[in-house]
């Protein structure tokens, strides 16, 4: 009975039983893991009887709801949707309210067994009916509402419609078949003659104007979402407290209006004890978060005094705007701001507040009266935190701004990261979303042999449902601001995640589906609202049709050429024959870089830190990387991308600028309409900025590039690279196309 149960509530919320794994060979979820996840999700797994009555409750909701929380619509002309209605009620005139986004309202009335009959129940002594049934009424892109009423005009049910184009967005350049290039950054990685020991977006402008000025379109960047300030050792991108607010670290502290009017913040940072701290900060091989954060909260602290007393409190223009910007950014940047403000207060008292579950109970919910009793009593120290979440927004609008008045056709491209940490703000503040007791990470696979938990706790697909998808919408929106592209990191993640149980291993995990078709649906529709073209990371196990589903929808691919090989013969693919519609790319930040791969720098690290099950496997590590290389080198050479003095016997082929080079105008060649390198490559660098599969083990996310940016940019030979892609780029202009 309990077995029974159990598959019911997994076809229920999308729990996979088989899936095929990153080999192509049919694989098992472990029963044990199943019942794990639903008991996380609060079913009573281990009684029959309370799960019958859990599973009866969820039966009385699906079908007393007349209707979905959402409806989802792709077509432009009419809406379809379902109504579920007692047997007695089938024939009962419903009149319909349609209220779009903009106030128009549009009305009519439907009787819902004129419809199709999809579906029946009985539930306790009543037989529901469900009925497919459609509305002929034109609307336009955007979020309305649906409201029933019966004869007497009393509602029965509301629910949000949203309406959704195609595809996404893809500017008019890249339909026409423009061949677009650019670098892809580790923000904080950047070093210059100026910054505090981190990139900053003044690095970014400088780096932008470079590109821009050298016939490149675009710099993609890391993740850049909000970490945690008070807690700056936390620096993984791709783990953040909120994704929809920026990392403050990234401000340029002497570009803020008000610094050049603050004088203690000017006399600090002139003074000789500060300079010699951005001197260290700055020299640093790894990045020193503590330090910087350190400091530039000091400058900050004294900056933000000044807007106090200059622009607030006279309320200026810019005080205006701040205020707008806290309007607009609604009770998210309440949770943001409360969240950093609390963080910071508790860990200047000493405690080990690394997130709210390490924080005074009373205070590890936003909801909680203590909180709200925190808020206003200390509304500066928020205020403190929406102002520098309000200069991060305005510094980035700048950089974007440098892209646009250089005439690059996408501008910065955003990295969207897969989730958030345990810790984060988005749990503290919405904890229902999600599914505390499990992790999302990576059955095993290429990339991590024994599998990867990356240690952030998954939505809940039907709480989002339920929730109408704001939380996806908000999300999407907020990381499509001063951008021209998104990457989304893992795109399977609007299909399928692998979900740990909490205290589990990776390789203990299970799949759980979730509704594509409506979020690729709204991701289309804020694509388009903000002009923004989409990249998916689609690498890893990928299920059969996805890439098909992708491309309909108007999403890039992700190519990475180390991947891109034969099943027959393992050779490596011609990039003219890869998609048009792909970013393509020789590496990734999870890769080594193209020296580090060539001399293998990356499987001496990963035994160094454990990585490999035993010698076997290391052994047949090293054998198919020597086996890369050589079909590297036929490839090269039968495309003439380098020369005849490179040998053709990989025994005798070092990694050289000749060859670097070499690989990259070789993928430059390619019919992918984008090309994304990596400045590392270009500088010739061989340690990796992270190591999947390992936390403390490597300094994950704090490897500096080995050249400030101003060297780099002075370098001749990196000047004739890019002189180079960009022409190598503009011939390959239509290359692909149909």
């Amino acid at each position: 009975m309990v077995d029974k149960q159990i598959q019911l509530l997994c076809e229920e919320h999308g729990i996979e039983s088989n899936y095929v794994d990153a080999w192509g060979n049919p694989a098992t979820v472990v029963p044990e893991s199943k019942e794990k996840l639903l008991a996380a999700m609060g079913y009573a797994v281990d009684d029959a009887e309370a799960l019958g009555e859990q599973i009866h409750q969820m039966q009385i909701r699906k079908w007393q709801d007349p209707l979905a929380p959402v409806i989802v619509s792709r077509d432009l002309h009419q809406l379809h949707f379902e109504v579920s209605v007692a047997q007695q009620q089938v024939s009962a005139l419903l009149k319909w309210t349609i209220t779009q986004e903009d106030g128009a309202t549009h009305q009519g009335t439907l009787t819902p067994i004129e419809g199709e009959k999809v579906a029946e129940s009985e539930v306790d002594g009543v037989l529901y009916q469900r009925y497919g049934v459609s509305i002929h009424q034109q609307l336009p892109l955007g979020y309305h509402t649906l409201t029933l009423s019966n004869a007497i005009d009393e509602v029965i049910a509301e629910t949000s419609v949203i309406v959704a184009p195609r595809a996404c967005f893809t500017p008019d350049t890249v339909k026409q078949g423009a061949k677009l290039w650019g670098p892809s950054v580790q923000l904080y990685c950047l070093r210059s003659t100026r910054n505090w020991g981190v990139g900053d977006f003044t690095d970014l402008e400088f780096l932008i104007q470079q590109i821009g000025d050298k016939g490149g379109d675009f710099v993609g960047l890391n993740p850049i979402h909000a970490l945690y300030p008070s807690n700056p050792e936390s620096a993984s991108p791709y783990s953040p407290s909120s994704r929809r607010w920026l990392n403050i670290v990234y401000i340029d502290v002497t570009a803020i209006p008000e610094y050049t009017a603050c004088d203690a913040a000017k006399q600090l940072v002139d003074s000789d004890a500060f300079k010699h701290r951005l001197e260290l900060l700055r020299e640093a091989q790894w990045v020193d978060y503590t330090g910087v954060m350190e400091a530039k909260l000091e400058a900050l602290d004294l900056v933000f005094e000044t807007f106090k007393e200059q622009e607030l409190r006279r309320n200026t223009k810019r005080a205006r705007a701040f205020r707008e910007f806290v309007k607009a950014g609604g009770e998210s940047l309440l949770e943001q701001a409360s969240f950093d403000a609390l963080q910071r207060q508790f860990i200047s008292q000493g405690m080990n507040a690394w997130g709210w579950p390490a924080w005074p109970e009373e205070y590890q919910d936003f909801s909680n009266e203590a909180v709200a009793k925190f808020i206003k009593k200390e509304k500066s120290k928020v205020d403190y935190f929406a102002y520098l979440q309000f200069v991060a927004d305005e510094q980035l609008q700048a950089a974007n701004k440098v892209a646009v008045d250089a005439g690059m056709k996408l501008g910065i491209y955003r990295d969207l990261a897969v989730g958030v940490s345990e810790g984060s703000t988005e749990l503290w503040a919405n904890k229902s979303l999600y599914l505390q007791g499990a992790s999302v990470g990576a059955p095993p696979d290429i990339l991590g042999p024994l599998g990867q938990n990356w240690g952030l706790p998954p939505i809940e697909p039907e709480t989002a449902r339920q929730q109408a998808y704001q939380p996806f919408i908000d999300l999407f929106r907020s990381n499509m601001r001063h951008c021209g592209a998104l990457r989304i990191d893992h795109v399977m993640a609007l299909l399928r995640l692998w979900w740990i149980p909490a205290g589990e291993t990776a390789d203990k995990g299970a799949y759980v589906y979730y509704p594509i078709d409506d979020l690729l649906a709204i991701l289309a529709l804020e694509s388009v609202r903000n002009e923004c073209l989409i990249i998916g990371e689609d690498l890893g196990t990928v299920p059969d049709g996805i890439f098909e589903t992708l491309q309909e929808n108007g999403v890039y691919s992700y190519r990475v050429f180390f991947f891109e090989r034969s099943k027959e013969d393992g050779g490596f693919y011609s990039p003219q024959h890869y998609p048009v519609q792909a970013m393509a790319t020789l590496t990734t930040h999870d890769m080594p870089t193209l020296k580090g791969f060539w001399q293998c720098d990356d499987l001496l690290l990963g035994k160094e830190l454990g990585l490999y099950r035993d010698e076997e496997v290391l052994r047949s590590l090293y054998a198919d990387r020597h086996e890369s290389k050589q079909r590297i080198l036929d490839s090269l050479h039968g495309m003439g991308t380098i020369p005849q003095s490179v040998s053709t016997d990989v025994n005798w082929v070092a990694m050289t600028k000749e060859l670097n080079y070499g690989m990259q105008l070789h993928l430059a060649a390619g019919s992918s309409a984008l090309l994304a390198l990596q400045l590392e490559d270009w500088i010739e660098m061989d340690k990796p900025v992270n190591v999947p599969g390992t936390s403390s083990e490597y300094p994950n996310w704090r490897r500096k590039l080995s050249r400030n940016l101003e060297e780099i940019f002075a370098d001749t030979d990196i000047e004739s690279l890019l002189a180079e892609l960009t022409t190598t780029r503009e011939s390959a202009n239509g290359v692909g196309l149909k």
